[in-house]
């Protein structure tokens, strides 16, 4: 970059709209859905990036046919900006007397297995004590939430540890480990044939519903069928929908591979029924993940609290 600012000079240099813009651009991911959620023309948004690098002296986005990605510094950039942003819109609101009108959202990321188990009797408790607060819920991939997280769309993740790079800025906070379960409907062959529940190899037999490539689960999945000289076959149905998983089990012949806690109801109340295969070399932490560098708001901090309290619960 050319004629970077002296450090002292930049604070001064740096506008809003450059912050604004950059944040909406590592949240969209892309140069044009930045500008159409700006009301900007893309030259427009292209250009008022191009000022904040000038000023940096340094690429913060990677731009490229697959959209916009940012960079290490972009990244270190990303954990400051978003906070500024976000207090510059809560003074605001505060000045035009918006800021106690509006009832209090709390912007929660979840792997939809976390979604399914731990978080509805959350959202209960929470409800239960505060009526009028409101809960936003995004499921998706580990990798995805915590982009998104960094990019200040969530106030904190129920989800895994990730690579150290892509822990930067994110600080983990325990809730629970669980391994995988091998469950089906009660009807289930299996369970007919005494021993063969206990067999992998007997659970090969029948389709299988397994996590997408690329996730933990997934991984888990592969690594305990591994241990016993066993392949993955062809013809598996590959989903994060707990809600299509769950139903193939109940309805057809299918053993559905699931972090445990995702059945838990459906075990507690006898829908399905775990077979009796050892699978404690699955387990995998999960917890609370949040921006290192910001205080998560009153309603944010009370609800991880709850979810804290009900995850040690017995």
């Amino acid at each position: 970059m050319d004629n970077p600012a002296l450090p002292g000079d930049l604070p001064s240099r740096i506008r809003f709209r450059h912050l604004s813009c950059f944040v909406a651009i590592a949240q969209e991911r892309n140069l044009r859905r930045a500008a159409e959620r700006l009301h900007l023309s893309q030259p427009a948004v292209s250009k008022t990036l191009g000022e904040l690098e000038a000023l940096a002296g340094v690429q913060l986005v990677e731009r490229g046919r697959q959209g916009a990605r940012l960079t290490a510094a972009g990244e270190q950039f990303l954990r400051h900006a978003v906070g500024v942003t976000q207090a510059l819109e809560s003074a605001t609101a505060a000045l035009m007397g918006s800021g106690e009108a509006s009832a209090p959202v709390a912007h929660v990321g979840a792997l939809p297995t976390v979604a399914s188990g731990l978080l509805p009797q959350a959202i209960a408790a929470l409800h239960a004590q505060r009526p009028h607060a409101g809960v936003r819920l995004r499921t998706g991939t580990n990798a995805e939430l915590l982009a998104a997280l960094k990019a200040g769309e969530l106030d904190f993740v129920v989800g895994r540890m990730a690579e150290p790079d892509a822990m930067q800025g994110l600080s983990f906070a325990l809730l629970y480990a669980e391994p995988l379960a091998l469950v089906v409907r009660p009807e289930h062959p299996l369970l007919a044939r005494p021993g063969a529940s206990a067999s992998l190899q007997a659970v090969l037999d029948y389709p299988l519903v397994i996590a997408t490539p690329g996730t933990v689960p997934r991984h888990h999945t592969e690594a305990l069928f591994q241990t016993h000289g066993l392949r993955l076959p062809t013809g598996v149905t590959e989903t994060l929908s707990v809600s299509v998983a769950r139903l193939l089990a109940c309805r057809s012949n299918a053993v559905w591979v699931t972090p445990e806690r995702a059945a838990r109801d459906d075990l507690q109340h006898g829908g399905l029924v775990r077979l009796d295969i050892a699978t404690s070399i699955t387990k995998e932490p999960v917890g609370l993940l949040r921006r290192s560098a910001s205080v998560p708001n009153e309603l944010a901090s009370a609800f991880m609290e709850m979810l804290t309290d009900l995850a040690q619960a017995p």
